[in-house]
């Protein structure tokens, strides 16, 4: 019989109950055991809501307490021997001072899981490494839905994912030579879990998206033929990318099936129909995973009866990848404009499209008729929908040309112009943006919401902030400032909430990285700025001190890629349109007297397709859009970008073509090693690599992160260099963040101290 399963369902709760759970525990307020309650309590509710849908398989694996991928090193044994931990004896706390680190060692290195906003810990990989077993978590959850009556489908990275997302840190001159130790480690592991009676396990091999040489590819079969007789039977899952250049490869393996995003890759659905093995089922991606409209079953149904005529019973159905990607439940949301919540289906409702797809597959739609009605009337509203189309934003659009997205005058002369302006010291300090979001400030915000308080009242509070925000850096003897942010929900919601085309949910939470959620807003029209939106904050913070103040706006891209994004028009578009609003507020910012204006894009790497082939079509128009939003100033205004937790060393000419005047970035996790990259590159402009690690509680001393601008001034000319955090601070407390500031601002002063002013070289 056709089966309907899924990859992953989100871990985090509709209400965000594990995160809740998981800060209680880190701040002491519960024991383990609660916490313990919690996740169990989660996960059979979240297995139970696959059963109630009509699955034929719940997904146990894809729960984490702070990240799948280390929750997988937990299992094999392979945490890093750094820490100085047993991974045969692995505790909880020992599992979140490797995520999140202590006193005494800085966390693992983090970076986003392909092109998606999630972030993993990155195995550390060595000559010692060894995976001789860790934690039995995975058996023990296996067991438990085993014992609530559930027929099993274990999920799992794959062995060679595992391998290639990792680094390399010593020894090894390739990740593939510790394969011969990983493989039996995963045969133990498999046979543990096909001994608790577990049918089926999914194995997932994202990189069969990327472009991978022959040894990887030559690694597959040995390593897969070694898995087979200990395992369940192994559904091979790949997504995110088409795989068609690999169906040979894929149907000679010897597993018992293989899955595909045809969302991600419509097109490779004939490639594996023809000559598809009689001994393999295949499942087929059809629901979006990545994204919260609801599924076109016409469409979706049109390529499962094409599978169904070749496959009949083999052919599975589920969504393109894990709904990790996506919102809980959309029935807690009771505020949307009802018209546009008539479009949407979160990760519940999905678990309905996939068991509705699976009794339609066949052309046998009789049952599901009451769904096919609701998915046309979904698409005809949206369709004619007056909200959706703005004549006027596509006219401006269409006016712009090729000198809108260039700066007046090269680096070379913007630079002497903004040094005479801002007479900064060398190895100018400053932050990200954003500093903590306090009790207060979350109070305040809520209480604004609820109309507890008038706009007035609350304006006052936010100013109140920005005070004490300017006075504690000016103490601090930072050189440029920031206001804060204390107004700002997210860096995307914020500005999301002051356009036209965004809608906002309650509950629409999805995980970040550990605790870390965010709420995607909804781009479901043509976007518009109706006024200015951060204007008068920025002009009131810069009129409480003589040092400059920075403006500071999400850009273009990141705000395209931490949204949930019409389909109905090229993203293309819909990123020049969120560009054109963004322009008008930087023009609006220049005019108040701001001489400094950041403009963030941590998601522009995360943007990149996964195959090279894609990337110039890609990087041109991303490249376009920020420029668009920059461009329009002087050259005495500095422009500045912010970019983090991602591998920027493949896109440095886009980088570099960005043309911002300084660029900041993540680095303190890799110990300088992605600066290393601009350096070789001889990146032109100016560049802040991030001294110390925001994510983590631990606050280094002034002499490691001395140590960290030195390696920097080895790459990069001291006078082209500035100093900061690796991003913001609104998740940290203030004690910890003014102990790290003071200790930054001493080592920039310790490091000035061996160069004279006078040295600072003209650009």
């Amino acid at each position: 019989m056709t089966a309907a399963h899924i990859l992953g369902f989100p871990r985090i709760g509709a209400k965000r109950e594990l995160k809740l759970a998981l800060e209680a525990y880190w701040r002491g307020e519960i024991p383990e055991r609660e916490l313990s309650s919690v996740g169990r309590g989660l996960r059979e509710r979240h297995w139970q809501c696959q059963r109630d849908a009509g699955l034929d398989l719940v997904t146990v694996g894809d729960f984490a307490w702070y990240d799948s991928v280390l929750q997988t090193l937990a299992h094999l044994g392979c945490v890093p021997g750094r820490f100085g931990f047993d991974p045969r004896s692995l505790t909880l706390p020992q599992y979140f001072t490797l995520a999140r680190g202590d006193a005494s060692h800085p966390a693992m290195e983090m970076t986003k899981w392909f092109d998606t906003n999630y972030h993993y810990l990155v195995p550390e990989w060595n000559a010692d490494t060894r995976f001789e077993g860790g934690v039995d978590w995975l058996l023990q959850e296996a067991k438990e839905a085993g014992e609530l009556g559930h027929a099993v489908k274990v999920a799992l990275p794959g062995p060679l994912t595992l391998l290639h997302i990792g680094k390399i840190k010593a020894g090894l001159s390739h990740k593939l030579d510790l394969l011969p130790r990983l493989v039996p480690a995963y045969r133990r592991l498999l046979a543990s879990i096909k001994a608790l009676g577990v049918p089926w396990v999914q194995i997932d091999e994202p990189i069969l998206g990327l472009d991978l040489d022959e040894r990887w590819l030559a690694a597959f079969r040995p390593t897969y033929e070694a898995l087979g007789p200990s395992s369940p039977k192994i559904l091979l899952a790949t997504y995110f990318e088409s795989v068609a250049e690999h169906e040979a490869l894929l149907k000679s393996l010897p597993v018992s099936g293989i899955h595909l995003d045809l969302v991600r890759g419509p097109q490779q659905l004939a490639a594996f129909l023809d000559g598809y093995p009689e001994s393999k089922v295949l499942s087929l991606g059809v629901v979006d995973g990545r994204n919260i409209w609801r599924v076109d079953l016409d469409k979706a149904l049109a390529s499962l009866n094409q599978a169904h005529d070749r496959l009949g019973e083999r052919l599975w159905v589920s969504a393109s990848c894990s709904l990790l990607h996506v919102p809980v439940d959309l029935d807690h949301e009771k505020t949307l404009d009802p018209e546009i919540r008539g479009w949407l289906a979160f990760a519940v409702q999905k678990l309905d499209e996939i068991a509705a797809l699976k009794q339609g597959a066949g052309r046998d739609t009789q049952a599901i008729a009451p769904a096919l009605m609701a998915s046309r009337e979904a698409a005809a509203s949206r369709r004619r929908s007056e909200r959706v189309l703005s004549d006027a934003v596509r006219r401006r659009l269409d006016a712009l040309s090729e000198r809108d997205t260039r700066r007046p005058s090269p680096f070379a002369a913007r630079i002497r112009k903004q040094r005479a302006r801002l007479k900064l010291p060398l190895l100018p300090t400053t932050t990200i943006g954003s500093f903590p979001q306090t009790p207060e400030i979350r109070k305040a915000r809520a209480a604004f919401k609820k109309g507890a308080v008038g706009p007035e009242e609350y304006a006052e509070a936010m100013r109140a902030e920005i005070r004490q925000a300017v006075a504690r850096q000016e103490a601090l003897g930072l050189d440029v400032l920031v206001h804060g942010e204390a107004e700002r929900n997210d860096m995307v919601e914020y500005f999301g909430e002051q356009l036209r085309g965004f809608a906002f949910t309650e509950n629409g939470w999805v995980q970040s990285y550990g605790s870390r959620c965010v709420k995607p807003p909804v781009i479901y029209g043509d976007v518009s700025r109706p006024s200015p939106m951060t204007v008068e904050w920025t002009r009131y913070a810069q009129s409480l001190t003589e040092k400059p103040m920075k403006g500071m706006l999400t850009g273009p891209i990141t705000m395209l890629q931490w949204s949930f994004v019409r389909d109905d028009q090229p993203r293309s578009k819909t990123a020049f349109q969120i560009a054109l609003a963004l322009r008008e507020e930087v023009l609006d910012i220049e005019r108040a007297g701001i001489a400094i204006i950041q403009i963030d894009e941590p998601a522009l790497r995360e943007g990149l397709p996964l195959k090279k082939r894609d990337w110039a079509r890609y990087l041109d128009w991303a490249v376009r859009a920020f420029k668009l939003v920059s461009s329009g100033v002087a050259d005495e205004t500095q422009i500045h970008t912010h970019m983090c937790y991602a591998e920027f060393n493949d896109i440095l000419p886009s980088i570099a073509a960005l043309d911002a005047d300084v660029i900041t970035i993540e680095t303190s996790r890799s110990d300088m090693e992605l600066l290393e990259g601009f350096g070789e590159f001889r990146y032109p402009n100016e560049i802040g690599p991030g001294v110390y690690d925001i994510h983590s509680p631990r606050v280094p001393d002034a002499g490691e992160m001395l140590k960290l601008l030195e390696k920097a001034e080895r790459v990069i000319p001291l006078e082209r260099l500035w100093v900061n955090p690796d991003c913001g601070l609104k998740t940290r407390g203030w004690p910890e963040t003014e102990a790290a500031l003071a200790r930054m601002v001493e080592a920039a002063r310790r490091m000035r101290a061996r160069v004279p002013q006078s040295a600072r070289a003209p650009a």
